[in-house]
């Protein structure tokens, strides 16, 4: 299982992208990634594993499965859009942000931005049924960025980024009302089933957290 840190290497953007009966292929043009990459390899396209089936010195292809376009934001790819992308950790990588597993949860929308000079507060609507799964101060992965998450108000987070973090990401380019790519902590998921081996319906509650020390 490949893992990645959520700390972008590099933003590219679609030079093709070709919807298939099963699928589709994506070309994505680059500088960085492709510098030490082979075929069977693993890319996270904003935030989503994919595997490298061709490359050249400024590009790279992956085959997207229909199962990824119905899940991801991968379905309203177009020519030309810039998209995050981070190559799968080495042991000799460093940790700098959490594990990501390039699996995207759910999609959500981003509803608003606030510049406040030295930080950028941004603010994403989720699924009410993934909220179990982000806590205060806690990790999530938007369009494969790790972020923090500053606040929780009902199916919206709050994150607050460095003007460094907004300006190299595909963040910069996002606009009200843009879907984006959603990887809960996987941690969450885990405590869960550990609690719940079952049937998988969770008793955990903001509650629950707070009296066992973990917000």
């Amino acid at each position: 299982m490949d893992m990645f840190t959520g700390i972008i290497e590099e933003t590219g953007y679609i030079k093709e992208f070709t919807q298939e009966y099963s699928g589709a292929r994506l070309v994505v043009a680059c500088c960085k990634v492709t510098d030490d990459v082979k075929l069977g390899d693993s890319i996270a396209i904003n935030g989503c594993c994919q595997t490298v089936v061709e490359f050249d010195n400024s590009s790279f292809t992956v085959q997207v499965s229909r199962e990824t376009l119905d899940v991801t934001t991968f379905k309203n790819l177009r020519q030309g859009v810039k998209v995050n992308l981070e190559r799968a950790l080495t042991p000799s990588s460093r940790m700098g942000g959490h594990i990501v597993q390039g699996h995207i949860d759910c999609t959500g929308k981003f509803v608003k931005k606030t510049d406040l000079n030295e930080f950028y507060e941004l603010y994403f609507e989720l699924p009410l049924k993934e909220c179990k799964y982000v806590v205060h101060k806690g990790s999530i992965a938007v369009d494969g960025v790790s972020l923090t998450v500053a606040e929780i108000k009902d199916n919206v987070i709050k994150t607050a980024i460095i003007p460094h973090t907004f300006n190299n990401t595909a963040f910069a380019s996002l606009k009200i009302g843009d879907n984006v790519n959603i990887e809960t902590d996987i941690l969450g998921r885990y405590v869960e089933k550990f609690l719940s081996p079952n049937n998988n319906v969770s008793k955990i509650t903001q509650n629950f957290l707070q009296e066992n020390g973990f917000l």
